[in-house]
């Protein structure tokens, strides 16, 4: 029992920068990591990035170098800075809490970039 609660998702121009947030509540010991997952119209779910309550993390390989996933461990909030936009990024990104026996998602947040 995990809730997500995501915000910072808006229209941007490309290049620009947006930083969404993700605010979890609940079982927060049972989570093994938090996570950044994005839907594009057309496409799959694909990983963005995650990251472990030690600080290590992991990333998508659209997005390395770009993307920065970080935490904070007493809000209990995770955040990806999203820099360096491009159309490509548009999408429904989705926070996640990871666990050994499945995933809760949050409602999602609407990244739209514009050329």
């Amino acid at each position: 029992q995990v809730q997500l609660v995501e915000s910072g998702g808006g229209l941007v121009q490309a290049g620009g920068s947006l930083r969404l947030s993700c605010a979890a509540s609940g079982s927060i010991a049972s989570i093994t990591l938090m996570g950044w997952y994005r839907q594009a119209p057309g496409k799959q779910r694909e990983l963005v990035a995650t990251i472990f309550s030690d600080g290590r993390t992991n990333y998508g390989n659209s997005v390395k170098c770009r993307f920065t996933i970080s935490r904070d461990n007493v809000k209990n909030t995770v955040y990806l800075q999203m820099n360096s936009l491009k159309p490509e990024d548009t999408a429904i990104y989705y926070c996640a809490a990871i666990r050994s026996w499945g995933t809760d998602w949050g409602q999602g947040t609407q990244v739209t970039v514009s050329s």
